[in-house]
């Protein structure tokens, strides 16, 4: 047996995705368990056993977890407390005076994870310069630690004035707690940002306090399950801002997986664009409890310093993506108007879709795509679970008795309403980014992606949808994609024109060495270290900044920035100004190139075709039409299929409609054309 086994696993809001790739024999599966919520560590080896991936084969395990996000999102992570500068308590409690939504009278800011009681100061004073004015007063640190450890915190997030350029306080303060604490967890906000924004950073070291007990316990816990089972291969961890990171400094830093969910698929998707010739793509990933729609420019993920958690800040670099409460387990639901809605609840991995015969009796969309006939009890999920269609239509029938419709009018009208509000959040990432949706083709993926996306496509004029293989769990092959990733910034707030080209290559340097230290420390020699500079600039007072590359063989590196930034501005807002322009971070990207696997190609049909068979969907105004039902498995590079057709697979399904055509690609993707495209609106 093989030790190169390649495994990644995406554990999902309803089921966990698993991907084995054997490189030396080409074999590619996908498999999909359910998500276990109370066992997240019994799931994952459940989606190990059920690839067939012994543990002891695996060189490499890549691996997405929404643990830490489920508990910020149900309010269940750790009790916490904050250490301030002396006078700056209340920073992470005030906030920003903003209102994000100017014209609701009812609006709340978002719930805090700690109260007053829980904050704390000590006396310390670093300048914006990186100078002392007052030293810290270690009496008084150490008394405060020692209350925390009367208090019984389970963790600290320790956040002091200007340490993104003095982090020495900080560092002495985690040191006192930990003589006092051997066992408390420590976050010190300038380990995950060294950037200026007092509030942001350490909302940013307060959400990875509140989630660290908990993900340090799970990742610890399953790493010694899998070495019991002999696994002694790296083992990488999905990072929101789209590479992945070891587990060892996933411990350390698990802020970084807040919004890890969607970004396999979408660091995937990239990889992937590159395979098919097509730079450009709009990503919609239909799971389970979710939708996640993001965008691929020029053959790379676009990326965002502006992250939020329910309102909450993040500091770090993610990826651009838009969710909403639009997955295969939303609910139908009449609100009080009595007008039918769709999410964003969802039936989730416990009870699930009423279809799946494990207790639930609320209708969801999977209910309704089985009850139009998108899906069918012909064809099981994931190779084991058969629908029941009398089950999914027992949920349907009192909504649908309400309103006065037939069973599969309520299914269709119930796929109608998560198709326009998956079309909104399309818009949201391309149109209102500047961006004509009629110049992408749209990469299809998720469990539930295949079912939606030609209709979306259709209405929103995109001439083209692609199918990657294994769409079900094409977010967790796109993690066998994602190379090790560590961005560094240092706040350095100058004009462009007062910038030093000598200084500045100082500071790069600096992170650089920091950066190669900490991939050494991983494993990746020099050859397999990558290195990019980028610059924020802004006009001189604007609140935001502009991220652009930073070239420091040019003879005079400030006018290739300001050039770069005036274009990059013009193209983002429509217009540059006479005013001077200002720097305000240095970042860089730090890279441990990993081993791309190489996807297996799909062999071309030599002679015959492939087998087929008949469904029967239901059209507007309960027409009954017979749609080719095609097993994908079954299809060869080359072939053909003209729609109306449902192409099933072990792990989704794909609906066309009369005049689109497919044809699958080299890789075995389904590249789908869509008829009628240039009339629609953009």
């Amino acid at each position: 047996m093989t030790n190169n086994v390649r495994v990644a696993i995406d554990v999902g809001g309803t089921f966990t995705d698993v991907v084995k790739l054997v490189p030396e024999t080409g074999e590619l599966r996908f498999e999909k368990v359910p998500t276990t919520p109370s066992e997240p560590t019994r799931g994952v080896l459940s989606a190990f056993d059920k690839a067939k991936a012994t543990p002891s084969d695996v060189s490499m395990f890549n691996h997405g977890s929404t643990l830490g996000l489920n508990a910020l999102l149900t309010r269940t992570g750790a009790r916490i407390a904050t250490i301030a500068t002396r006078g700056f308590r209340d920073v992470y409690l005030l906030g920003r005076t903003n209102r994000a939504e100017m014209y609701n009278l009812t609006h709340h800011k978002p719930k805090a994870l700690l109260e007053r009681y829980d904050t704390f100061e000590v006396t310390e004073r670093s300048l914006a310069d990186g100078s002392v004015k007052t030293p810290l007063d270690e009496a008084e640190a150490r008394e405060l630690a020692r209350e925390i450890g009367r208090r019984g915190y389970e963790a600290v997030a320790v956040a002091f004035l200007h340490a993104y350029t003095a982090p020495a306080h900080e560092q002495r303060m985690r040191e006192i707690l930990l003589e006092e604490n051997p066992d408390l967890e420590i976050t010190v906000s300038h380990d995950l940002s060294r950037e200026y924004r007092e509030y942001e950073r350490t909302s940013t070291a307060v959400l990875d306090a509140y989630i660290k007990p908990i993900m340090r316990s799970y990742l610890k816990e399953l790493e010694s399950e899998l070495a019991e089972r002999g696994f002694g291969g790296h083992f990488l961890m999905s990072r929101s801002g789209g590479g992945a990171m070891t587990a060892s400094t996933a411990r350390e830093q698990p802020v970084n997986l807040i919004l890890s969910g969607p970004a396999g698929g979408v660091v995937g998707a990239a990889g992937f664009s590159k395979l098919v010739d097509r730079p450009n793509l709009i990503t919609i990933d239909m799971g389970g409890t979710s939708l996640d729609a993001s965008l691929v420019l020029d053959g790379a993920p676009v990326m965002y310093h502006g992250a939020e958690f329910e309102g909450l800040p993040i500091n770090t670099p993610s990826l651009y993506i838009h969710t909403i409460g639009a997955g295969g387990g939303s609910l139908g639901y009449l609100d009080e108007a009595g007008g039918l809605q769709v999410g964003p609840k969802s039936a989730g991995a416990e009870p699930g879709p009423a279809s799946y015969g494990k207790g639930g009796t609320q209708p969801t969309f999977t209910d309704a795509a089985l009850s139009i006939g998108y899906l069918g009890e012909d064809t099981p999920l994931g190779g084991s679970l058969t629908l029941d269609t009398e089950a999914a239509n027992s949920a349907l029938k009192p909504i649908a008795d309400e309103l006065g419709l037939s069973v599969s009018e309520l299914g269709r009208g119930m796929v109608n309403i998560s198709n326009t509000k998956i079309m909104g959040a399309v818009r949201a990432i391309s149109i209102e980014l500047g961006h004509d949706p009629k110049d992408f083709s749209l990469l299809s993926f998720g469990g539930g992606g295949g079912l939606v996306a030609v209709d979306v496509a259709r209405e929103l004029g995109i001439p083209e949808v692609i199918v990657p293989p294994g769409q079900g769990a094409f977010s967790a092959l796109g993690m066998l994609m994602a190379d090790v990733q560590h961005d560094l910034s240092r706040t350095n707030v100058q004009l462009l024109a007062d910038m030093d080209p000598a200084e500045t290559e100082r500071l790069y340097k600096d992170m650089e060495a920091e950066a190669a230290e900490i991939l050494a420390e991983e494993g990746f020699e020099p050859g397999r270290r990558l290195f990019r500079r980028t610059i924020e600039v802004r006009f001189l007072g604007q609140e935001h900044s502009v991220s652009v590359d930073y070239d420091a063989s040019l003879d005079d590196p400030r006018l290739d920035v300001r050039n770069s930034f005036d274009e990059a501005h013009e193209r983002q807002y429509g217009h540059v100004m006479d005013d001077p322009h200002e720097v305000t971070t240095l970042r860089l990207k730090a890279v441990g190139v990993v081993d791309k696997p190489d996807l297996p190609k799909t062999p071309q049909r030599e002679e015959g075709s492939y087998p087929t068979r008949i469904r029967t969907v239901m059209l507007p105004g309960d027409v009954q039409s017979e749609y080719l039902l095609v097993a994908r498995e079954d299809l060869l590079a080359g072939d053909v299929v003209e729609g109306p057709a449902v192409v099933t697979e072990h792990t989704a399904t794909t609906v066309m409609h009369q005049g689109d055509r497919l044809v699958v690609g080299p890789y075995g993707e389904l590249l789908i054309t869509i008829e009628n495209t240039e009339n629609k609106e953009a």
